[in-house]
């Protein structure tokens, strides 16, 4: 193996880095400075709820293509062929699931954390254990994602390693702290300009200069690299198309159904409308984003062949060949290298800008909060602010202990990987099943970590001390195309005789780890709901539960559907955002009713008044966010 080659940047380069990271501090420093000064928690944490739709969708966009996922793409294509490309199939489900069933529930509920869901419908115990485990997952993440393109970048350019954890890091840190959810996004939609321009400037340029897209095409032929229609079911297989077209979904699911991080974009959005359409804007932006890196990949492999720079001992690892290559083909074109290096920090500052304003918002709604309700707007806003700088200092310091890991780094991003699965498994128990009582939740959701861990433990372990007479491992990080949930998997590229028994587990292909989780919460939170007592439809808050039985059942008797729980409204859909949006909680009775009710009487005499059946009116008005009900009342004048 030979030396590790380093190219170098020149003074155009760390000038249009330089000017990336201004940009998105600027950005930041206007809102601290204009508009409300983001002087209260509905503007810090929900940008006020007035987002359109394109920002809210390129915000979405840009926390899913994180910096991983730009370096890990085209190495994925370039090693194994195109069968990659056949994940797109997965979003079109993935999306179209949470904009019409996910999305209406949250919003509906006038939410601030999607864990606040988890109180309404069963307890506090249940949305605290939902609470810890996102903080707990996206904690190892954010080192990660920091760490991962720092190191990469050192390796090959030469560029200070700790110089540009601590850059990114500290201005992600600041304009995060200062401007709120509302800088989040915005910085987040230059930034995924920026990380346009950069794959496309690669993908042109070295196509150029490999003959053409014709050459590049014909050369990916020869080489086997495009991939034909795998429709093997095995699920050990790592990639076939049921693996990245249906376990795929369950991963985007994970990420754009119930993720903290992409729900409070949703509840960010002006209307109901406005955060469906996001969703459906994102679609074909991700589907450009994924032909991009794979494109990426075709050109890599026309540029080098079989004889990569890995095999040659240019670079060390997966990750680092895609930056070898921009740098190789930018050789003589000053700036267009900072340009690529500022797309991959934009992928890196989405993602974990992202991160400290929903564990900003997790912790202040669901862990604060609660426990001091008379805390004034003012100070709750400087805690979250606070909040927001805390989360920035932990992300440093988990990028010190991610550089002390070494190949555990795999195992990080598989941890997270692993959380994502049980997390959607408890939301889809408590939304899909009206019956699931909160001992059922808890229990499914420890289940589901459980066998998360012994999966992801198992098969690391096992490939770890597998026999050293087998080929050499072939480590790939596996692109982060849902950068929150899913991991970095090792692959055995070697004929070997099928795993059988508790082996066949541990060798369960990544992409149906999410799947399989979530199931198992599903699964055993039903069946301890049942042996423990299951819950009426009169226990139920209002407007929690999707009518998916009902929509399915639909045939039996509406006495039997009933009993089962089935007749299930959703809330009804608010106005437009022309009032105060409140939060919705929950009351003693299982009622839910708004924080602050700040609409006039008049407004609310022009209303229907929804009464739940045990509710006890002292002459006083009904709060204007109240739940669907029991019974409707007319309005007397």
């Amino acid at each position: 193996m030979g030396e590790v080659v380093q190219m170098h940047f020149t003074t155009v380069d760390y000038v249009i880095f330089a000017l990336l990271l201004a940009a998105s501090t600027g950005i930041g420093l206007f809102y601290a400075f204009s508009g409300g000064r983001q002087r209260t928690t509905q503007e810090f944490l929900m940008a006020d709820r007035s987002m359109s739709c394109l920002p809210v969708s390129l915000s979405l966009l840009a926390t899913f293509q994180s910096a991983v996922a730009i370096l890990g793409t085209p190495s994925e294509v370039y090693t194994f062929g195109t069968q990659y490309w056949f994940l797109g199939c997965s979003f079109f489900l993935g999306l179209l699931i949470p904009a019409h069933v996910f999305i209406p529930v949250f919003y509906r509920l006038r939410l601030s954390s999607a864990y606040e869901y988890l109180e309404l419908r069963f307890n506090r115990t249940v949305r605290i254990c939902g609470t810890v485990t996102f903080i707990f997952q996206m904690v190892i993440y954010m080192g990660v994602v920091l760490y991962a393109p720092a190191l990469a970048l050192n390796a090959v350019t030469g560029f200070d390693l700790w110089g540009a954890v601590l850059a990114v890091g500290l201005v992600c840190t600041l304009y995060t702290a200062l401007g709120g959810l509302k800088a989040v996004i915005w910085t987040d939609v230059f930034q995924t300009v920026v990380m346009f321009a950069g794959q496309t400037a690669v993908i042109v340029v070295g196509a150029s200069q490999a003959g053409g897209m014709g050459e590049v095409w014909r050369k990916a032929v020869n080489g086997s690299r495009i991939a034909g229609l795998d429709l093997n079911p095995d699920p050990l297989e790592r990639h076939t198309f049921w693996t990245l077209g249906v376990g795929g979904v369950f991963l985007m699911l994970a990420l754009y159904g119930v993720n903290q991080a992409q729900v409070q974009r949703y509840l960010s959005s002006r209307t109901e409308k406005d955060a469906i359409m996001s969703c459906y804007v994102v679609f074909p932006c991700q589907q450009i984003v994924l032909c991009l890196g794979c494109l990426m990949g075709l050109v890599m492999f026309a540029r080098y062949g079989e004889d990569s720079p890995l095999d040659k001992g240019y670079v060390q690892t997966n990750d680092q060949m895609v930056l070898y290559f921009v740098m190789d083909v930018f050789r003589d074109l000053p700036g267009l290298p900072g340009l690529f290096v500022a797309c991959l920090f934009s992928g890196a500052l989405s993602t974990i800008s992202s991160a400290f304003n929903s564990l900003a918002t997790v912790t202040m709604e669901d862990l604060i909060r609660p426990y001091f309700p008379n805390m004034t707007e003012a100070k709750a806003t400087l805690l979250s602010k606070g909040l927001a700088l805390v989360y920035g200092l932990v992300c440093l310091a988990m990028a010190y202990i991610a550089s002390r890991m070494g190949s555990v780094l795999q195992a990080a991003f598989s941890i997270f990987g692993m959380v994502g699965g049980p997390l959607l498994g408890v939301f889809c128990l408590g939304m899909f099943f009206p019956w699931a009582n909160p001992t059922g939740a808890v229990v499914g959701l420890v289940a589901g970590l459980a066998m998360a861990f012994w999966i992801g433990i198992g098969s690391f372990v096992m490939r770890m001390s597998g026999p050293t007479s087998l080929p050499q491992l072939n480590a790939t990080a596996s692109p982060l195309f849902d950068n929150m949930t899913t991991s970095v998997m090792t692959t055995l590229v070697t004929a070997k005789p099928r795993p059988t028994g508790v082996e066949a587990l541990y060798s369960l292909s990544y992409l149906w780890y999410s799947a399989h989780n979530s199931t198992t919460v599903v699964v055993v939170g039903l069946i301890v709901s049942l042996l423990t007592g299951p819950m009426k439809e009169k226990e139920l808050t209002p407007g929690t539960v999707f009518p998916v039985l009902g929509m399915l059942l639909f045939f039996l008797p509406e006495r039997n559907r009933e009993k089962l729980c089935c007749i299930t409204p959703l809330a009804q859909e608010p106005k437009e955002n022309t009032e105060p949006y409140q939060t919705a909680t929950e009351d003693s009775n299982g009622a839910a009713f708004c924080k602050e009710d700040t609409v006039t009487e008049d407004k609310v005499m022009e209303r229907d008044r929804v009464l739940t059946e045990d509710e006890d009116l002292e002459a006083g008005v009904v709060p204007s966010c109240q739940l669907t009900p029991h019974t409707v009342q007319e309005t007397a004048m």
